[in-house]
Parts: structure tokens; C-alpha cells; sequence
């Protein structure tokens, strides 16, 4: 059983804006320590300075992080208004597929909440960042992907940074896994901040054009 951490994060009576939601679904194993992990931190202090500067997303987008391993839940979902980015440790193996599956039953719960609120929402982008490749069982967790891609129940985004499966990573995501180059995740997480906010300015249900993020290479 993975650890929950709960809080109250719903303000839909106070803002009934249409929701935008993206799980932060990171690698926090042994073979992150050190310089990656610094600068997958730094990325994501970057990426809530880059949503702040755009109140329609603050209003609109957001944010939970799944880390692994162990799974955990290091922060459920919270507007971007009160996002601040814990500091991520190394720790442990990689158990990705028990994290994916946990980051799906995350969204499936928080599209219950806005139902049930009547709250509208943009398709929930759920977005992998590992070095590695799984040390649990998969198979399952690609499977639900590719049936929650089918139906349009979320956007999954795989992103290899060096000595990342990628083998694996391509069985696991219906869409092409993308190979970080080095340690951009600065410049990676201003394009998912830049993307989330172009989405949040739209229509729920409408499709909206995305460039690729500079310095990726489809592999």
C-alpha cells in the first residue's frame, strides 16, 4: 500500500474553473542522487515560477507528484496557486509500474471529485520522468495505459533521461517516449508549463496543437 497524504486542496465553490490536472509522475531512485536530482528539483521550482506568471493557469491547473521508490504519493492534487514543489530525495529501486498505477487511480479519483462538484476538465496529463527501467511488473500498467489512451481518460508522457530503458519506456507509453538531452529538466518543465497553460486557455474537450519541447529527440 503506498503512503496517501491528504489535505483539503478542493476550492471549487470559491473557483469553479474549469480543472486542468498533471500527475508529476519522478524517479527518485538510488541512481538519481546527486546532480540529476538537483536538477530535477530545480526544474520543478521552474516550472511553478513559469505557471505563476499566468493567472488563467493558476486558476485552472493542477499539480500532484507520484514518486517512486517506494511509491509514494508526495503530493496530492492542489491548484497551481498553492503548489510549492517539495525537495525530492533519492531513495530505493524502481518500481514503476505499482507507480503508474497509483498515478491512474489518482486521476480517476480526482475526475470523480470534479463530477461530483460539477466542475468541468481538461484531459489529465500524466507525465513519467525515470533514468532507469522497471523493477516491478509492468505489463499491467501498460495495458491500463493503453486503454485510458484509447478512450481518451488521460495524456501519458514518457521521458527518459540517460540510461533509461527506453525499450521498455516505448512498450509502455502509446505515445514515442522522449530522451532528455542531458539534464535539461529547466527547459523541460518550462515546455510543460508553457503546454499546460496553452491548454488551459482553451476549450475543455478540444484538442490543442503542442510544439515539441527544444533540445528532445524522438527515439
Amino acid at each position: 500500500m503506498s503512503e496517501q497524504i491528504t489535505f483539503e486542496t478542493d476550492d471549487f465553490i470559491s473557483n469553479p474553473e474549469p480543472r486542468c490536472p498533471c500527475v508529476l509522475l519522478l524517479d527518485v531512485s538510488g541512481s538519481m542522487n546527486g546532480k540529476p536530482l538537483d536538477e530535477l528539483n530545480a526544474g520543478m521550482a521552474t516550472f511553478k515560477d513559469e505557471l505563476a506568471t499566468d493567472s488563467l493557469a493558476m486558476k485552472r491547473v493542477e499539480v500532484a507528484i507520484v514518486t517512486f521508490g517506494p511509491t509514494k504519493v508526495e503530493m496530492p492534487f492542489t491548484g497551481a496557486s498553492t503548489f510549492f514543489p517539495p525537495m525530492l530525495r533519492s531513495q530505493g529501486d524502481t518500481p514503476m509500474g505499482g507507480a503508474i498505477m497509483q498515478a491512474l487511480e489518482l486521476v480517476r479519483d480526482r475526475k470523480r471529485n470534479y463530477r461530483s462538484s460539477g466542475i468541468s476538465c481538461y484531459r489529465p496529463w500524466v507525465f513519467l520522468i525515470t533514468d532507469g527501467g522497471p523493477t516491478d511488473s509492468w505489463q499491467a500498467a501498460a495495458e491500463a495505459i493503453r486503454e485510458g489512451e484509447a478512450s481518451k481518460q488521460f495524456a501519458f508522457f514518457a521521458i527518459g533521461v540517460k540510461g533509461a530503458r527506453m525499450d521498455i519506456l516505448k512498450q509502455i507509453s502509446v505515445r514515442e517516449p522522449l530522451s532528455l538531452d542531458g539534464l535539461k529538466f529547466r527547459e523541460l518543465f518550462m515546455w510543460l508549463s508553457s503546454s499546460l497553460r496553452s491548454v488551459s486557455r482553451s476549450t475543455p474537450g478540444t484538442e490543442v496543437p503542442l510544439a515539441p519541447p527544444t533540445g528532445w529527440t524522438i527515439v
